[in-house]
């Protein structure tokens, strides 16, 4: 009878215990996420987790009248709603305005980790098939609105990256970066895509970006790794995680940097035309860790993934070792704080937003899922100098927000961002299906 007790009393503890554990588990954020960003933020110590923090902001859409909320001395409006899932923006040379309506590729695998990946994206509003579809946006009379929203390619996939080169338009689908012939004005693009590089698809970070190089004859075309830390074998990384630059007459690329987790809005900065870009970091180390970030890139450049990050801090977790790359890792430039998802960057020199953001990075957050409390979901500014560098000791403004209610729900979340032909800021929300337009002035 005894023995029967104790035996109980034992599976008693145990469930206490693991209950106990369960509830604990989640792991907040000890620093807020304005002292894990600048150009010198706080790295804490890694806070591994077997299982991952989960907090993710329900997506509820906008109610009518409703739109995000603009900083002091600026508006803002709907530019195009009525959208499937717009990602990307692209403007061209005649004001109008390319959107990719677009989304991830039908995901690997099942299992427990497929299964965790579907129920994540689906939570977060990202589990729609993708549109594979381009629309033209059109704002022939300046008033800040689209009347003309047009498909304008279809039948891609999952593209998001556009650029115009050489009388060229490139696009980066998610396995492949393809072209087509383009004529100013044209409103539909009916031929079909030729190839010109193949690139690495599959697994986790499906967008690819395209950007026109500062030599005027490459691109640079951004590849986010497969998975979180080369969980699955670094052999499955190749040509990913990295920028490319591609020669498109050759048909050919090389890498032009690595070790950047989940590039994705890039820009040359004014002036120097030096390449900038935005890259999500790691997760699963704690609500703390590890900044996303905005950084220089040059060619040859290792910015440490998967071994390292921050110019160097270890990551336990992953195997086998690389200890010949630590001194070679480099730092970031500038922290955007953790898990707050950077992917849109576009400079603010075509901007005409006031004094106040004329010189400087705009920057679209899609907002974290592996911290608590939430993180990014806004758009956020970084001053740069003159010289193209961010400004000492300046923490990123706030340009919009309002994407998360007081109840913890998401109405939005920003992605890309580009200017518009007049100086206003085109902000694309893939959860609202809507592109806002900020500008000067209340």
């Amino acid at each position: 009878m005894r023995r029967h007790l104790f035996a109980v009393l034992g599976l008693i503890v145990l469930v206490a215990v693991a209950v106990v554990a369960y509830l604990a588990w989640p792991d907040a954020a000890r620093l807020s996420v304005a002292d894990v960003s600048g150009q010198r933020p706080v790295i804490s110590s890694p806070r591994e987790q077997v299982l991952p923090t989960v907090k993710t902001a329900k997506p509820v859409g906008w109610a009518a009248g409703q739109t995000p909320t603009p900083a002091a001395g600026l508006r803002v409006a709907a530019f195009a709603t009525g959208l499937d899932h717009p990602r990307w923006l692209y403007r061209l040379p005649n004001g109008d305005v390319l959107v990719a309506e677009t989304n991830s590729p039908p995901r690997e695998g099942g299992g427990i980790t497929g299964w965790v990946m579907k129920l994540l994206m689906g939570r977060v509003g990202a589990g729609v098939p993708s549109a594979n579809r381009i629309t033209l946006l059109r704002d022939a009379n300046g008033d800040g609105v689209a009347e003309v929203k047009t498909p304008f390619m279809t039948g891609l996939n999952s593209p998001y990256g556009m650029a115009l080169f050489q009388g060229q338009l490139y696009i980066a689908n998610t396995d492949a970066l393809v072209r087509v012939p383009y004529t100013d004005g044209q409103t539909r693009i009916t031929a079909t895509p030729e190839l010109v590089v193949k690139l690495p698809g599959g697994g986790n970070h499906w967008a690819r970006n395209v950007i026109p190089a500062e030599d005027g004859r490459t691109l640079y075309v951004s590849v986010g790794s497969s998975s979180n830390i080369a969980e699955n074998g670094i052999e499955r990384e190749r040509f990913r995680a990295a920028i490319l630059q591609v020669y498109p007459k050759e048909k050919t690329f090389r890498v032009f940097a690595a070790g950047i987790r989940n590039p994705n809005g890039m820009a040359l900065v004014p002036g120097s035309n030096r390449l900038w870009t935005v890259s999500n970091e790691r997760d699963m180390l704690g609500s703390d860790l590890v900044p996303d970030y905005l950084t220089a890139v040059e060619m040859g450049d290792h910015f440490g993934w998967p071994w390292y990050y921050w110019g160097g801090y270890v990551d336990p977790r992953v195997e086998p070792k690389n200890p010949q790359l630590q001194q070679y890792s480099k730092r970031p430039d500038y922290a955007l704080g953790p898990h707050v998802a950077a992917l849109g960057l576009t400079f603010a020199d075509q901007a005409k937003l006031g004094d106040r953001f004329a010189r400087g990075a705009f920057i679209g957050e899609h907002g974290s899922w592996n911290r608590k409390p939430l993180s990014g979901y806004k758009v956020v500014y970084v001053p740069f100098t003159a010289q193209g560098w961010p400004v000492a000791g300046a923490k990123p403004v706030d340009v919009l927000t309002g994407f998360v209610d007081d109840d913890g729900r998401a109405r939005g979340r920003p992605v890309g961002v580009v200017t518009d032909r007049t100086g206003g800021l085109l902000v694309a929300d893939d959860v609202g299906n809507a592109i806002w337009r900020v500008s000067a002035g209340r």
